[in-house]
């Protein structure tokens, strides 16, 4: 797939974004947390990563339910070793979770954080 058919997937995803990528973005967006900039459908070494902050190198991906799916895991674990290799933390960040509490997702994302800050 070419970098230019990626970046419209990209625009077509921020344009119609799952309900947990919603609240994650109204969480992360505007520096409204930890004064941390994120980009949302974002190329990164070829692939769209759902959430990502230049600052710290960390890629958030959510996973819903299509990333049980076999295959769809195989590639998701194949896509996170390659963003890895090129120095980015992952996290993954399960859609329920979102959907149902996200105040803990995001003192959880706080925590990792405040330990990538002290490792820089």
């Amino acid at each position: 797939m070419s970098k230019k058919v990626k970046i419209q997937f990209a625009r077509e995803f921020r344009k119609n974004p799952t309900k947990s990528e919603k609240i994650m973005w109204n969480a992360l967006r505007n520096r409204q947390f930890l004064n941390l900039k994120f980009r949302r459908q974002f190329l990164k070494d070829g692939y769209l990563i759902d959430f990502y902050c230049h600052e710290l190198r960390l890629a958030v991906e959510i996973d819903g339910s299509i990333h049980l799916e076999k295959e769809q895991a195989k590639y998701d674990e194949e896509r996170q070793k390659i963003i890895e290799q090129n120095n980015i933390r992952f996290i993954r960040i399960n859609s329920e979770t979102i959907e149902s509490n996200i105040n803990k997702i995001l003192k959880k994302l706080e925590i990792i954080i405040n330990k990538i800050k002290t490792l820089n």
